[in-house]
C-alpha cells in the first residue's frame, strides 16, 4: 500500500513540475509577444529628419530576445515589420526556459530606452515594457487555469 501512495505522490510532483514550467513558458511568451506587437515600426514618413539611406522600419520589433539566466548580449541584423518572424523566434527560445530560471527578454538597441521612457515614438507613447508589465497578473492567472484545465 506505501508503495502505491510513494508512486501517487510521485506522479503528483512531477505533474505538479511541469506544470509550473508550463505555466512559466506561457507568461513568457504571453509577456514577450505582447512587447514585440507594442514595438514601434519606423516610418519615415512622421520623421522630423530624413532617414538614413536604405532604410527599412522593423529592426526594432525584431531585436526582441529571450535568454535563460541572463540577459542576451547582441544586436540581431534582421528586419520584422510584423513581428511574425520575431514571435516564432521567441516561442523556440522560450522553450528552454523551466520554473526555477530567470527568463530575461531584452532589446539590445541603443534607442530603445528613448522609446520605452521619452515618447520617442507616436507609435508607443507609454512604452511597450511598462504597459505589458502591468498586465503581467493577468497573464499568470490565465496561463494557470489554460494549463490546470488541460
Amino acid at each position: 500500500m506505501s508503495g502505491s501512495f510513494s508512486l501517487a505522490v510521485r506522479k503528483f510532483v512531477e505533474q505538479a513540475k511541469g506544470n509550473m514550467d508550463e505555466v512559466k513558458r506561457s507568461v513568457v511568451l504571453q509577456l514577450a509577444s505582447a512587447i514585440v506587437e507594442r514595438s514601434p515600426v519606423g516610418d519615415p514618413n512622421n520623421w522630423v529628419s530624413k532617414p538614413p539611406p536604405g532604410y527599412v522600419g522593423g529592426h526594432f520589433r525584431a531585436n526582441w530576445q529571450i535568454a535563460l539566466d541572463r540577459p542576451a548580449s547582441g544586436i540581431l541584423n534582421e528586419i520584422d515589420a510584423q513581428g511574425i518572424a520575431t514571435k516564432n523566434r521567441l516561442t523556440a527560445e522560450v522553450e528552454s526556459i523551466y520554473a526555477g530560471s530567470v527568463a530575461h527578454i531584452t532589446n539590445n538597441l541603443p534607442y530603445g530606452p528613448r522609446l520605452e521612457f521619452e515618447a520617442w515614438s507616436s507609435q508607443a507613447p507609454q512604452g511597450m515594457v511598462r504597459i505589458t508589465v502591468a498586465e503581467f497578473q493577468t497573464m499568470v492567472d490565465n496561463a494557470v487555469k489554460e494549463v490546470t484545465s488541460k
